[in-house]
């Protein structure tokens, strides 16, 4: 779930790619009608996912946020839309990487379960 070395770095660099593409396509869309709150909570959203700070959880808000965002587009940005958006799952289903807050509180754990015939029914 935490993968190390070059795989964690890629992992590293998709968050901040998406972060950085979930901030642009927003500013785009919605432009200075945004009022001044909601930029710093999409900043902090933007921020958690850099440092990996519930990746899964903030990725899933990113997609959901594209694909409301698709409604609207035209021809020229629907391909930039669905690049941000596939980016967004593929951060969700990947995980943020050894190169995280979430790695740091998580930690890399392994979960032994026992064999069905080694189990005791009393």
């Amino acid at each position: 779930m935490f993968p190390q070395g070059g795989p964690g770095v890629a992992l590293l660099l998709l968050r901040v790619s998406v972060a950085v593409v979930f901030l642009v396509n927003v500013s785009m869309h919605f432009g200075a009608s945004i009022p001044h709150w909601l930029w710093a909570c999409l900043l902090l959203v933007a921020a958690a996912l850099v440092i990996g700070f519930l990746t899964p959880v903030l990725s899933s808000l990113v997609c959901l946020i594209a694909v409301i965002s698709l409604a609207g587009a035209g021809w020229p940005d629907i391909a930039v839309r669905v690049s941000w958006t596939l980016n967004a799952v593929a951060l969700l289903l990947l995980g943020p990487g050894a190169y995280s807050l979430d790695a740091l509180l998580f930690g890399r754990r392994v979960l032994v379960l026992p064999r069905a015939k080694d189990r005791d029914f009393d």
